[in-house]
């Protein structure tokens, strides 16, 4: 495990978080935080940065030995967001705006002390091939995406047969960009 000259928090309802900052080999608790996450009036690349800072502003105060992680993804097509689905007509609906076009991923990362803020965000396009009805129904019955921006997982099923493209990274889709989350965290490391 690597060491680090605080405690860690990654405030993320996400399994998929947890897992990848469990890969990365922090030790961390999982909290979770409660925001509105209104973000009207600000351009579609803006509103990832906006609320994962939102988020990390919501914890309070932090104490001095305690490191704050918070992240946001959404999914852009031509300037629209999309958060994560309500229901399952919202859902395929997602799908199939998706479905044969590109689309940007924002993941936004805040890291919080209680002296310093740092938001950094990521972005990767995506490729979706054409997707059939029954491919959609088939995927939101098995996989229920209900918890994901855009409405899919790039790890599950869909992600493997619908997905032709990706520019940018796999880890950014999947809504922890650990390549610019590492050197964020890289001053408070002591010993790999």
């Amino acid at each position: 495990m690597i060491t680090l000259n605080k405690k860690l928090l990654l405030a993320s309802n996400s399994p998929r978080r947890k897992q990848l900052l469990e890969q990365m080999g922090f030790e961390f608790e999982v909290i979770k935080i409660q925001t509105d996450e209104s973000h009207s009036g600000l351009n579609a690349s803006e509103v990832a940065g906006f609320l994962a800072h939102k988020k990390a502003e919501a914890f309070g105060n932090l104490p001095d030995d305690t490191l704050l992680i918070c992240a946001d993804t959404v999914v852009v097509v031509q300037d629209q967001v999309l958060g994560k689905p309500e229901n399952l007509t919202e859902a395929v609906g997602m799908l199939k705006t998706l479905s044969g076009s590109f689309h940007e991923v924002y993941t936004s990362l805040c890291v919080r002390t209680r002296s310093t803020t740092q938001v950094e965000t990521d972005v990767a396009r995506v490729k979706f091939a054409s997707l059939s009805e029954e491919m959609i129904q088939y995927y939101i019955q098995n996989c229920q995406p209900f918890d994901k921006a855009g409405a899919y997982g790039i790890q599950e099923w869909i992600g493997m047969v619908g997905i032709e493209r990706i520019e940018g990274s796999f880890y950014t889709i999947m809504g922890l960009p650990t390549h610019r989350l590492f050197p964020m965290l890289q001053p408070y490391i002591i010993s790999y």
